[in-house]
């Protein structure tokens, strides 16, 4: 099986073209986390792992076209392998805590470098943010971090970025000021939990005639029907607080094809570097 037709991706193929409720694309993500094993649990069990009640599982059952849940089972175990996905079972509960939620985010990465395997997303992304001058960054409350990083790294080779990290009335003036300037496209870094203002801050933007692209924890995400082009990369969830390694890699590619649509990159970063050195700005 090729990484593009992973049990994951099988998966999210079911689940697009489907308009869900907040509560069924919780369970959508749910089960592409768990893709492997999702054909062996029960309605109550994959309820309980989505943390919903199990009629909302039979009424998800019924959203995506099935009689109900037994029904979807019975596709799930015609499309993903026969056998749940190794390290699933006893050697897992060898990890503390602590290693539990390392052994989670690296699952994570796993599953993004499975829809990497097909770039043409990430490559549309590029072109589109290289195109747009100035190139606004929205990240709010959990995801200012990414939206900062990538702000940061991209200032050295884009011309003009402009980092939108704080809510308030006063994002939607700075997006139109952008449009104004010449803004084609609008980044966003949008992570659980999500505020309303992000969603209501790219609706704004999608009336100003932005393109959106954002990175998200998932496909179901409250803001995908804000966006343009979604790109997912899920969060750890085993720690009292996320983990976001899986997104901030995802930025970071996002960066790198950022840069192969933008001739003169080399050229910036090779002056950013030779003034870096002159200034004495690093210690080497």
């Amino acid at each position: 099986m090729s990484a593009s037709d992973s049990p994951a991706n099988r998966l999210q193929a079911l689940f697009e073209g489907h308009r869900l409720t907040p509560t069924q694309r919780r369970i959508a993500h749910s089960m592409v986390r768990r893709a492997a094993d999702v054909p062996f649990l029960s309605s109550v069990e994959l309820a309980e792992l989505a943390g919903v009640s199990q009629p909302s599982v039979t009424r998800f059952a019924v959203a995506l076209g099935f009689d109900g849940y037994p029904a979807l089972r019975k596709h799930l175990r015609e499309v993903v392998p026969a056998e749940p996905a190794a390290g699933g079972g006893a050697g897992a509960g060898a990890f503390n805590e602590y290693q539990q939620a390392v052994e989670a985010e690296i699952e994570n990465l796993k599953h993004l470098a499975e829809l990497l395997a097909d770039p043409r997303p990430v490559q549309r992304a590029g072109r589109i943010l290289a195109a747009s001058r100035p190139l606004p960054v929205l990240g709010l409350r959990a995801a200012a971090s990414q939206a900062y990083g990538f702000a940061y790294f991209a200032a050295k080779v884009h011309p003009d970025v402009r980092l939108l990290h704080e809510g308030g009335t006063m994002v939607h003036d700075r997006i139109d000021a952008a449009v104004r300037a010449g803004a084609t496209a609008l980044l966003c870094f949008a992570l659980p939990r999500h505020p309303r203002e992000v969603v209501d801050t790219l609706a704004h933007a999608k009336d100003a005639g932005l393109t959106v692209v954002t990175v998200a924890d998932s496909a179901f995400a409250p803001v995908a029907t804000y966006s343009d082009l979604l790109l997912p990369a899920a969060v750890g969830t085993g720690l009292a607080f996320d983990t976001a390694c899986a997104p901030m890699l995802l930025g970071r590619v996002l960066l790198e094809a950022l840069c192969d649509d933008l001739p003169d990159a080399q050229a910036r970063l090779e002056e950013f570097d030779a003034k870096a050195a002159a200034r004495g700005l690093f210690v080497e």
